[in-house]
């Protein structure tokens, strides 16, 4: 293999993310690929939806992500009745002042768990539109922003009907990943039972060791910013792109902010494998997380159970590679 010299020192950010997998991996056994991507969308300053059937860890997963970052963390369950203020605050009056103070929602942290985001309405879930873009909410007519690092990680369960609501694409589309959480395999399973036996069936969220704090984050993301993407990768990640809106299976391509979600993500995904510049591989790597939840196929095609990873993997094997 080719040797070579990155110009950029991303020593800080290897070590910082095999830290991190480890000590995930001491609660989380295999899964390897949903960390990477939660680390990719943290140096990218991205959300992330988690996709997965019931007890496959994808809350747990999120929640010790959050314990390994020294930022403030809020758990909000979503739930059918739940309503816009309680998630981003209201105005109290304070008798005391005779005057309206605000009262400030758990959208109001650095890292947010939106548990089981399908369960809650659609005027609900709008609430998080304007935090998730950009960085602020606005309460009767006031903006309030909102502390860096700000990262939602939002989870659902994909086969579960009643009491849920789809997730608009306007929302969809605000998402850098969609990750789907498999089922383990039989040797990880196995490894399951005999880590939570020895554990005295048991899980210490308490336990975990931080690595980073908001400080660090932001060193890091300015790092992952100087990483070279050369012109030959961005005419790739642009022809892949409109591809999506010419395809005769998809019904709605995907927008400009998905162009610039995969080239964001294979920028800090680079890093994390120890290089300064972007190779097509981690476009190919990249490309279907970020494409899958915003491509939406023709009703034919759902009819004919068409999915939509197999039409995002039919785009990225008809371009041609660069070289």
């Amino acid at each position: 293999m080719e040797s070579f010299e990155n110009r950029i020192n991303l020593s800080r950010i290897s070590q910082t993310a095999q830290s991190i997998k480890q000590e995930i991996g001491k609660y989380v056994i295999g899964q390897q690929q949903s960390i990477d991507l939660l680390l990719t969308a943290l140096l990218a300053d991205g959300h992330v939806l988690i996709e997965g059937f019931p007890g496959v860890a994808k809350t747990l997963m999120a929640k010790l992500l959050a314990k390994t970052i020294q930022a403030q963390f809020k758990r909000i369950q979503f739930t059918p009745d739940l309503m816009p203020s309680d998630i981003i605050g209201t105005m109290i009056y304070n008798n005391k002042t005779t005057d309206f103070e605000l009262k400030k929602g758990p959208i109001f942290s650095n890292i947010i768990l939106a548990d089981e985001i399908n369960r809650a309405p659609a005027k609900t879930q709008s609430s998080l539109f304007e935090a998730m873009e950009e960085r602020q909410v606005t309460i009767d007519g006031t903006t309030y922003p909102l502390q860096s690092p700000f990262i939602v990680l939002a989870t659902q369960n994909p086969i579960e009907q009643e009491g849920t609501y789809r997730l608009p694409e306007a929302q969809l589309d605000r998402f850098l990943f969609k990750i789907e959480v498999l089922y383990p395999s039989l040797q990880e399973e196995k490894e399951i039972l005999k880590t939570f036996h020895q554990n005295k069936n048991t899980v210490d969220i308490n336990a975990v060791h931080s690595f980073l704090n908001a400080e660090t984050i932001e060193e890091l993301r300015q790092v992952v910013k100087q990483v070279r993407i050369e012109e030959n990768i961005l005419h790739y990640i642009a022809q892949l792109v409109y591809e999506t809106r010419n395809h005769n299976a998809v019904l709605l391509g995907a927008s400009p902010r998905a162009s610039i979600a995969i080239m964001s993500a294979t920028k800090a995904y680079a890093t994390l494998q120890n290089r300064d510049f972007v190779l097509p591989e981690d476009v190919r790597f990249i490309a279907p997380h970020v494409l899958k939840h915003r491509l939406t196929l023709t009703p034919e095609k759902e009819m004919e159970g068409v999915s939509i990873q197999e039409v995002v993997m039919q785009l990225i094997e008809k371009i041609e590679i660069p070289r």
